[in-house]
């Protein structure tokens, strides 16, 4: 590994309702998480890269596709409803408890296939250069539906979510009826990644602690398979060789079964 003390966490429950047991569906040849697994052992940045899960038949495909799978997650904190803060904190805990030497985690959800090793490491530059002024590095990007265009609804009118202070703006006129190239850049959190500090998760009692800088993610690197119509986007990217998935260099989890059986 080329640095000490840094672990990959890939959050993976079972349970999943948009698509059912997304995390282990086939996208391609592989089950959606071993490219995830495979990106990030193949980035050689991680000491470790441990699968926390609830479900022995993911700790099993985590575990052919060379990832840690030391404990399963108790179900409290896997559920579609758990905060992230909850089964970070445990899996910390118990990786604490095993004696293992890390200062630094970063999260790979594994519903980001198009993150790759060159996507690990530019990410990991990133934060290393900024770690003495940051708690955490968070993948964002451009925010498509942007917020000054949002509105509750109040059960009689709607109202928007964002003050649309008009002396704001040059043109004395409410953000939501500006055209979107007149309004301020927003960024939006995505699934790709996020690296922190271990200390920082235990003092803030959060998975970013207070000082966040920003990861911008390129092309397709943050996109977030969680529903059927994010699958056919990744099946169509991958058809269109639009972008390409984490190398996987052993054969596929069931096909490798079928031959051992």
């Amino acid at each position: 590994m080329v640095n000490d003390g840094v672990i990959a966490l890939i959050p993976a429950r079972s349970g999943s309702k948009r698509i059912a047991n997304k995390n282990i569906k086939y996208l391609a040849n592989h089950p959606l998480i071993a490219y995830t697994i495979c990106s990030a052992l193949n980035s050689n940045i991680f000491d470790s890269v441990v699968v926390s899960t609830d479900s022995q038949e993911i700790a099993d495909i985590s575990k052919y596709y060379g990832a840690e799978t030391p404990f399963l997650r108790p179900a409290e904190y896997a559920t579609d409803k758990s905060p992230d803060f909850d089964w970070l904190n445990f899996t910390l805990n118990k990786l604490d408890e095993l004696k293992l030497n890390y200062s630094y985690v970063s999260i790979l959800r594994p519903t980001s296939p198009f993150r790759n090793e060159s996507t690990l490491k530019r990410a990991w530059n990133e934060f290393i250069l900024n770690k003495d002024d940051i708690d955490s590095l968070r993948a964002v990007e451009l925010c498509g539906q942007h917020p000054y265009k949002m509105w509750e609804y109040d059960g009689k009118f709607i109202n928007p979510i964002i003050n649309q202070n008009t002396k704001s703006n040059k043109y004395n006129q409410p953000f939501h009826s500006m055209q979107y190239s007149s309004l301020p850049e927003i960024f939006v959190q995505n699934a790709s990644l996020e690296i922190v500090k271990k200390s920082s998760v235990y003092e803030y009692k959060t998975i970013s602690g207070n000082t966040i800088a920003p990861f911008f993610t390129e092309d397709f690197e943050g996109i977030d398979v969680n529903n059927e119509i994010d699958w056919l986007v990744a099946e169509t990217i991958i058809q269109n060789q639009l972008a390409s998935l984490p190398e996987i260099k052993i054969k596929p989890y069931k096909i490798q079964e079928n031959i051992n059986d």
